[in-house]
């Protein structure tokens, strides 16, 4: 990455490809920006810059990169695709770390189970210029798109016409509503809305705290 690269993206600021840090600070906490990353579509942890774009540099660009790359490969599950950029800008150090979006979603903080638990795991994704916790319909929706599950014999039930009447007088929908519209359990709602995510008949969309709503695709 050149110099002028380098500059672009921090002028660009902090957003849904793009993350600041001063400085490393926890492995956790870097581990879940990478997962945010590689869950969504990708982007970059730019160490030695302050969220306001100021440029500090970074001490030894070698151990930032060496406490990334432990982020990245022993507290991420499966482990994070990354490369590095060490650019050098305004007489200052600066790493760059690229998180590809990957294939393999999702990804979740590192627990050491063979499997994803729903109900447990860490998994997070990029919204706006922040990271936050994936809703379980979200995790379900990663799963499928990753796996490119197809749907088989999927038939538009009572259920899911309810879910095209109740967006008839409303732009959104979300798990409760229809779980409150159609009288069924909120596990059915779930479902319902997740397939018709999958047909390509509903948008997923996740608020900055990480709550999910739904629109017509169609």
């Amino acid at each position: 990455m050149k110099p002028v690269e380098l500059i672009k993206l921090i002028e660009q600021g902090e957003g849904l490809r793009i993350e600041f840090k001063q400085r490393f600070t926890e492995y956790e906490k870097i581990a879940k920006e990478m997962i945010a990353f590689a869950n969504t579509k990708g982007g970059y942890v730019i160490v030695g810059v302050d969220d306001d774009k100021t440029v500090r540099g970074v001490l030894s660009e070698k151990s930032e990169a060496e406490l990334l790359r432990e982020s990245a490969e022993n507290y991420c599950e499966p482990p994070i695709e990354y490369s590095f950029h060490f650019v050098e800008l305004f007489d200052r150090e600066i790493v760059v770390c690229k998180i590809r979006e990957s294939l393999r979603k999702p990804h979740r903080l590192q627990d050491y189970q063979k499997d994803l638990d729903l109900n447990t795991a860490q998994v997070f994704i990029r919204v706006a210029d922040k990271s936050v916790p994936a809703s379980k319909e979200m995790i379900k929706i990663l799963q499928a798109r990753s796996a490119n599950t197809p749907l088989v014999n999927y038939e538009v039930g009572k259920n899911e016409k309810a879910v095209f009447n109740f967006l008839k007088d409303n732009e959104i929908i979300t798990v409760k509503e229809l779980s409150d519209w159609a009288n069924i359990s909120y596990r059915r709602a779930s479902r319902t809305l997740i397939k018709l995510v999958r047909a390509e008949m509903l948008n997923i969309h996740v608020k900055d705290n990480g709550e999910n709503y739904f629109s017509s695709a169609v």
